[in-house]
């Protein structure tokens, strides 16, 4: 088993000890994605900025892992609060367009650097390296 572990420039670096993504059998693991600038810099801001940032750094993953948005194949959405979910879905939505993954949205008590949103993906890798 050949495990390729990535590091997409431009996303923000890990704030633990993590990889952005790991690649293995034509899929890449994408490891949660939150509201951060490129030095990992928590933006903060209202549920829906936090998404549309965490799913432009998303991006910048599925395209260093040789994946895009239309091979994602199942998201993880994490929220604080699920009544930010509306606003979430609607910032989801743009994002995604037509193509509709799989997807769950878990509530949860906390989340890392005081983040309401945080988003992992699993996506087939287009060109396996």
């Amino acid at each position: 088993m050949t495990l390729n572990i990535i590091t997409a420039e431009g996303a923000p670096p890990a704030v633990g000890p993590y990889s952005h993504a790991v690649v293995n059998n034509g899929v890449s693991y994408i490891s949660g994605c939150l509201a951060l600038d490129e030095n990992a810099n928590f933006l903060g801001g209202d549920a829906a900025a936090q998404a549309a940032k965490a799913l432009s750094n998303l991006e910048l993953v599925l395209k260093a892992s040789g994946a895009s948005k239309t091979s994602v194949m199942k998201v993880v959405v994490f929220l604080t609060d699920m009544a930010d979910f509306p606003a979430v879905n609607g910032v989801y939505t743009e994002f995604f367009g037509d193509y509709k993954p799989a997807r769950s949205c878990v509530a949860v008590a906390q989340l890392p650097l005081g983040a309401t949103v945080e988003i992992e993906a699993i996506a087939s890798v287009i060109d396996p390296a």
